[in-house]
């Protein structure tokens, strides 16, 4: 379990990086799993369901920003969240009925793999409540080259930034660098061994630069809430299951619980948001909201470029 000056650390900072949060077994497992999937990506040859295909992917050279939904593609990633280090911490923050929003395995290839623009996760998904947050599980070592998560201290106590395109108005996932509140300078990097844990809270201003590496940097995202946030806005996924009808929406949600129950009771507090409207041309991804929304970049053209 997290110690008391962990969870202060936490709310006090809306981060925490939390090493060993699973086992050995576990995490030599989840790398096997992993680099499974990058081997079977050699066969494709364009973005889709399961992969998010980087500039320059080939079957001789597979080059992935992101395998989507990991927990869908191998039992095993939904697994381990409920049965590791992981477990304890979610419900350290967040209480005993805990449920998972989505999950990704962001891939960064060596030599340049995409970056991510500094952003906060609630622009894309607001809730009845912000209790949630988003645990990035480190597979391989990640250091300053191969682009680690930063953050910025204290901003989930703060204003939920425009995430909107100044030129076309619609949604593009990304803050403006001259954003008067927007101070990166007050960026920490969090680099780690693999099996070490970040955590990061729905509202906190992040981010990550390119990878300039040869090595692959591969973090596994859980995105997670208290199952009483519930979504106010909700996305392509889940427009598609209220049109299934009820019934399948609320076995959605019920499949996603990871510790305790669901609840009849959503719960509301007063907490800052904006829409996510109008969307991006492309909101396949946040690469593709990004790039198609027109959001600029924070990272240097130094910084984009292959190592």
């Amino acid at each position: 379990m997290l110690t008391p000056d962990q969870i202060a650390f936490y709310r006090e900072n809306g981060y925490l990086m939390v090493e060993d949060a699973v086992t050995t077994e576990q995490l030599e497992k989840l790398r096997a799993i992993t680099y499974d999937l990058i081997e079977k990506s050699r066969a494709v040859t364009e973005s889709g369901d399961v992969y998010d295909l980087d500039e320059g992917h080939s079957a001789e050279r597979p080059r992935l920003t992101r395998i989507k939904l990991p927990h869908l593609r191998h039992p095993y990633y939904w697994e381990v969240l409920k049965t590791s280090r992981m477990t304890e911490v979610l419900t350290a923050l967040l209480g005993p009925d805990t449920a998972l929003q989505t999950s990704k395995l962001n891939t960064k290839a060596p030599g340049g793999g995409a970056a991510v623009e500094w952003h906060q996760d609630w622009a894309f998904y607001p809730h009845s409540n912000d209790d949630m947050l988003a645990f990035g599980l480190m597979l391989e070592d990640v250091d300053q080259a191969n682009g680690p998560l930063q953050v910025i201290p204290g901003t989930h106590r703060g204003p939920v930034l425009s995430h909107h395109s100044a030129e076309t108005g619609r949604f593009c996932g990304a803050v403006d660098p001259d954003d008067p509140l927007f101070d990166v300078g007050k960026a920490v990097t969090l680099t780690g061994k693999a099996g070490s844990m970040t955590v990061h809270h729905v509202r906190t201003l992040h981010g990550s630069a390119p990878n300039l590496s040869d090595r692959n940097r591969l973090i596994l995202f859980y995105e997670c809430r208290a199952a009483d946030a519930w979504p106010l806005v909700g996305s392509a996924s889940y427009a598609k299951l209220a049109q299934a009808g009820g019934q399948a929406l609320w076995d959605h949600f019920a499949e996603h619980i990871i510790t305790g129950q669901m609840t009849m009771e959503p719960r509301a507090t007063a907490v800052p948001m904006r829409l996510p409207l109008p969307p991006a041309p492309d909101a396949g991804s946040i690469f593709k909201t990004q790039k198609s929304g027109g959001a600029r970049s924070v990272f240097t053209p130094r910084e984009r470029s292959p190592a």
